[in-house]
């Protein structure tokens, strides 16, 4: 059976997250309706990583077995003409080898979280940052992230319902840096836990903070060492995170 590769951009806002659900709204649901309305097939669309609800994706990459080979840009846009009116495109579709799986041949993630530092609501960025009021320093939250680069047991910052087999995780980027009124934190790895990024992020906030609640860079690697869910800080909304790219 013919297999395509598909880079997808997406709103997460009204969905469910990306794993498909009975009687929910998802974007592995999305796409899978849309490949049947094509083709009239019941094939589900395969996704590199199980973005939660909220999370929004700039390049989720996917994959998709059809019955017979049809041109790519066809793929591409008679699924975008079924999707509507979700918040979800699919940017391209490439004809790859059976050899090829969006989740078990990736060798790297990338993800991007949004912070946007100020006193002051969001308007038109509601559901696609996260707001934080108190005054944060951006170099504190950079040296301390540092902290978690590497090979490490990433327990504490670890979903209570993650099903990964081990908490082991080589953290191979997360940088921190200010833009004006935004902080922006870049993570990439092989892979990920569930709810890591976001954990790491709600307590690399604790190490911008200063007075109540501030942590020092020595208290995120006690927490990490601690490999105890309760030693994390907050859990970052969802609304600020973004998959960007999967390498392979």
């Amino acid at each position: 059976m013919p297999r395509y590769k598909l880079i997808i951009e997406y709103d997460g806002a009204p969905f469910c997250g990306w794993q498909y659900q009975a009687d929910q709204v998802t974007v592995q649901g999305v796409l899978t309706s849309a490949v049947k309305a094509l083709t009239g097939e019941d094939v589900l669309v395969q996704g590199a990583g199980r973005t939660d609800a909220g999370v929004h994706a700039r390049g989720q990459v996917a994959h998709v077995d059809l019955a017979r080979e049809w041109r790519t840009d066809t793929v591409r846009d008679a699924l975008n003409a079924h999707l509507r009116p979700h918040p979800v495109a699919v940017l391209s579709a490439e004809r790859v080898g059976d050899e090829f799986n969006a989740r078990t041949s990736a060798i790297k993630r990338h993800y991007f979280y949004r912070i946007v530092n100020r006193r002051p609501d969001l308007t038109f960025d509601r559901n696609y940052a996260w707001r934080v009021a108190r005054p944060l320093d951006a170099d504190a939250m950079h040296e301390a992230a540092q902290r978690l680069v590497g090979k490490h047991d990433f327990t504490t910052f670890r979903s209570t319902e993650c099903q990964a087999k081990s908490p082991a995780k080589t953290l191979d980027r997360l940088d921190v840096m200010r833009h004006g009124e935004e902080i922006h934190v870049f993570a990439s790895a092989r892979s990920f836990l569930h709810n890591q990024v976001r954990s790491m992020v709600g307590s690399l906030m604790n190490t911008g903070l200063s007075g109540p609640g501030a942590w020092t860079a020595d208290d995120l690697s006690a927490a990490l060492e601690a490999r105890d869910r309760t030693a994390c800080g907050q859990v970052a909304p969802p609304d600020g995170l973004y998959l960007m790219k999967v390498d392979y």
